[in-house]
Formats: C-alpha cells, structure tokens, sequence
C-alpha cells in the first residue's frame, strides 16, 4: 500500500511537465510502463508550435488550427493553448532544452530557428534539429530523477482505477488511485493519491501500423471509460503521411518538418503527384496529404511512396535533418540524392477523456492531460506540432488547479485480490487477439473507411471483448493482458464513434457519407454507469 499526493500514470511531456509542476510543494509519484524516458513524447522529431515571432500572430495561429481541424476545434480550448504558447516555450528555455538555433537569417525567436510545417500559415516550430522529442524529454527526465519530491516508479503498469463505485462508497464518482501492477516483482501494488492523473498518451498500437511506441496502448482512455468518463472523437485517428517504408525500421517517422522544408512526394516513377490533390500540394494538412498517398499507393498498387528532398545542398539536408539523414544512411538510403521511401501509418489519437481547461474528467480528482485528452484544440485533425504545446499548458493549468485543491480523507482499500485466480495456462491466446486486433482495424478502420467494414470491426470486436474478459477474470494479470484490454475497450470506442459520424470531416473518411455537413459537432460517448 502506496500513499502520495498526486499519482501521475504516465512519463511523457505531459507527465513530466505536471510532476515538476507540483513537486515543490507536494509528494509526486510518476508511474512510467517502461524506463523514465521511453514515452512517446521522446519520438517526436518536428518541433513545437508557438507565435514567437513578431510577424506571426495568435489568431493566425488559431485560424490555421482550425483550419486543420475542420470546423470542430473548440474555440476557447484552442485560444486558451495558443496564448499560453509563449510562456510554454520560455519555460523549457529555462529548463535547458537545447533547441536549434538559426545559422540562416529565417526567423528566430531569442536567436532559436523557427521552422514551418504543413498547415502552418507561418514560421512558428521551434525545435531541437529533427529530434525534438528526445531533447526535450532527456532535459526533463534529468531533472524529474533529481528531484527529492518525486518517485519514479519504472516497469509499473497501472491496471484499473480504484473508484468510489468499486469500494462500494455511498458518493458520486470519485478517484482515490489506482492498482499498478509491478511487472519486476510480478505482483499488484495499491496507490492511493488525494488526485490521479492520466497522462498515458495515445493508442496507435490499436493499429498494425504506427509510428508510436509499443507503450501506445490506450490505457488512459480506457481506464478513464472504465471509470465512468465521457470520451469524444475517437473516429478521428491521425495518420502521419510519412513513416519509413523499410522492413528493418519500425515505426520510424519521417518529420513533416521535411515537406515544410521543400520536400516532394513522388511516384516510384519520380512522378510528382501532391498538385494534382490540393493546391496547397505537399504543405496541406495531414489528413489530405495520407488519403492522396493512400490513393495514390491503391490506384498505382505501389508498397510506397518516396519523399524526396535530395534536390537541396547535401550540407542543408544533414544541418536540418540529421538524425534522419543517420538513420536512413544505416539503411543504405543516402536522402541527401535519393528519396526517402515512404507511407502512411497511425500516428496521433486527436480524441479522447472530455476534459477542461484544467484537465478535469467527469470523476472528481481524476485528470487527463496530454494526449489521452479531448480538449477540443485537435478537432477533427491536429494541426502540426500543436501536441507537445498542448501537453505542457494543460498540464500547468491542471497543476495550479491541483494545488488549489483541500485535503481529503483517503479510505482504507483493500490490496488487489488474486485469491481466485490462476497462472495462465496459454498466453498464445494473448499474442493472437492482439495480432487478430490490430490487422482487422488496419484494414477496416483505416484511412478510408465504409459502414460495412466498420460493422464487421465492431464485429469481431465484441468476440474478442468476450474472449478477453473471460480470460481476464480467471488468470493473474499480465503486462500483455493488460495492455491488450486496452487496446480493445480503446477500439471499440474508435468504431463506436465512426459509426455515428454520418458524413467525411478531417481525418474521418466514408465512402457511405463522402459529405460534409453544414452543421459541425464533436462526437461524445457517455458510459452506460453514468
């Protein structure tokens, strides 16, 4: 039995960001599935976006986001984020992060590099070269180790959320903590917290191909369902136009970033194909830029696509994108003379838990920060590089709201009980529905989707639900049963809310409704025990 202030599942930037937040006055404990550092923020290579530069401005800013989103950002949740970028970016100056100067004479913002990428009417990314991400989190991470007030409890993988409703308490829905399984001693540990935050990222591994890590299993979300929070837009999944076509690279992203700086899509022909789609060709929103790779690949039968930005000085392409030039070199693809091969893959979860504007859920003391959250900034498609952003004021916001919060009594809770259970006897049937799982939403709940396909998802879903829970109530719990829980409650909340957006907005794609309607709305699903 673990007591702590604030219990943060999750050690991204989001996770990061709140612990440090509160940790001068309170006792932190950040739950990570793996090392400290091994979160999918730590994979982002862009950048993060921010009105730095004078000629910019936060309505541009604004207007560009929902530009991107498609007529369903939440106006409020995007001004609020926009006009907290400034000081989101000062902050993390003063952490230390290393982010890139400006050698060119673009623009710069106190003398760091501003890049610009897809649907950006501006330079406004500021970034650390083409691996962000890592700088950011490695400046972080060092400080979160150092810091006496927090405890860092690595290879812990939360199970469920301990309720009012599941102790039985005569109250509205309340979060005392969580059960987190240790998965070094192989055993389920309590942890009680006056406040519980949810920063356990996305669920792109919900999908056979991702560019997130292996971490990206959707737990928040579906603990947070579990628990009785309401989740919106989870039809809208983005698929990053570019991931690495290579079979010894997984899940390697090939920044936007790339196309910001002049690269050209091409056909393995060398045909130039981005005009013919949008007028805005290889700089269109992401959303637009996968669906014309994805047509392009079916109508061609090609295994990719080629990204190609070789026409540029070789000495610009290694100075701009040097991590990806490395990794591709290892690979014996030289970018700076010949194109990167490229496709599509699932990328970033644009919904989530409903939350405000300081990370509150529908339960009391329970938050959801980063991108296990609707916030409305994303709507239906997120707009470059405005994630990390997100991460950090909401997590400044729910921190302050956090440390505004009066003490409450935590009940006695009983330690997790495996009196009842056994060792499973064939964790192949694990490994098999996650594969079975992951190659029926590729192929029916992809980029391009029909209601018959999203029938037959919902489908086999249901057999699977039934198969998971029966094994999940007669075995001892493992990080793979665990995660694959998850990763199905996570699915069905994605089919769910495709099937009830009759028309094609953003990143959602019909061919039954190819129509967008006039009148624009979020999808929000509601737990049957609310």
């Amino acid at each position: 039995m673990h007591r702590f202030d604030t219990l943060i599942i999750g050690s991204g930037l989001a996770g990061m960001t709140m612990a440090l937040q509160l940790a001068e006055t309170r006792q932190v404990a950040l739950v990570t599935k793996r090392a400290l550092r091994d979160g999918g923020s730590g994979w982002a290579q862009g950048g993060i976006a921010a009105v730095l530069d004078d000629a910019d401005s936060v309505e541009a800013h604004i207007r560009d986001t929902q530009i991107a989103g498609a007529g369903i950002c939440d106006e409020t949740a995007t001004r609020f984020i926009v006009e907290n970028s400034r000081a989101a970016i000062d902050w993390l100056i003063e952490m230390g992060v290393p982010f890139t100067r400006d050698s060119h004479g673009e623009t710069s913002y106190q003398g760091y590099h501003l890049t610009r990428e897809g649907g950006h009417s501006h330079r406004r990314i500021i970034h650390a070269a083409d691996a962000t991400g890592a700088a950011v989190i490695d400046t972080l991470a060092g400080k979160v180790a150092a810091h006496p007030n927090i405890t860092v409890l690595e290879n812990h993988i939360a199970v469920d959320l301990i309720t009012s409703q599941k102790l039985g308490r005569e109250e509205s829905q309340r979060c005392y903590g969580a059960y987190v399984y240790d998965k070094s001693a192989d055993r389920v540990e309590t942890m009680l917290a006056q406040q519980t935050v949810l920063a356990t990222g996305g669920a792109g591994k919900v999908y056979l191909y991702t560019t997130n890590p292996d971490v990206a299993t959707g737990d928040g979300i579906a603990m947070g369902w579990r628990a009785g929070c309401r989740v919106a837009n989870m039809e809208f999944i983005q698929f990053h136009p570019t991931c690495l076509y290579h079979p010894h690279a997984k899940s390697f992203l090939i920044t936007e970033a790339v196309r910001g700086e002049g690269g050209i899509l091409r056909l393995p022909d060398g045909t130039r194909f981005m005009p013919q789609h949008d007028e805005r060709a290889e700089l269109a929103p992401r959303d637009i830029v996968a669906r014309a790779i994805d047509f392009e690949m079916k109508k061609g039968g090609y295994d990719c696509v080629y990204l190609d930005i070789s026409y540029k000085p070789a000495a610009f392409v290694k100075e701009h994108f040097p991590t990806i030039y490395q990794r591709c070199l290892e690979l014996g693809i030289d970018i700076t003379k010949q194109g990167i091969p490229v496709v599509p893959a699932a990328h970033y979860t644009c919904g989530g838990l409903v939350t405000d504007m300081a990370g509150r859920t529908d339960v009391a003391s329970l938050y959801g920060i980063g991108e296990v959250a609707y916030t409305g900034l994303h709507g239906a498609n997120r707009l470059a590089s405005n994630s990390l952003l997100e991460c950090m004021v909401l997590a400044k916001a729910a921190a302050a709201d956090i440390g505004a919060q009066t003490r409450i009594p935590l009940p006695e809770v009983a330690e997790w009980d495996e009196s009842r259970v056994s060792d499973a006897d064939e964790e192949v049937v694990i490994s098999h529905n996650w594969d079975e799982l992951r190659r029926f939403m590729w192929d029916y709940v992809g980029i391009v989707r029909t209601t018959k396909r999203l029938e037959r998802a919902q489908h086999r879903i249901a057999l699977l639900q039934s198969e998971i829970d029966e094994f999940y109530s007669h075995f001892r719990v493992s990080n793979d049963l665990i995660e694959l829980r998850n990763l199905v409650q996570t699915a069905e909340l994605i089919v769910r809310c495709a099937m009830a957006r009759k028309e094609s907005r953003g990143l959602h794609f019909s061919r039954d409704y190819p129509a967008t309607m006039t009148q624009a709305q979020a999808t929000v699903l509601k737990p049957a025990s609310n």
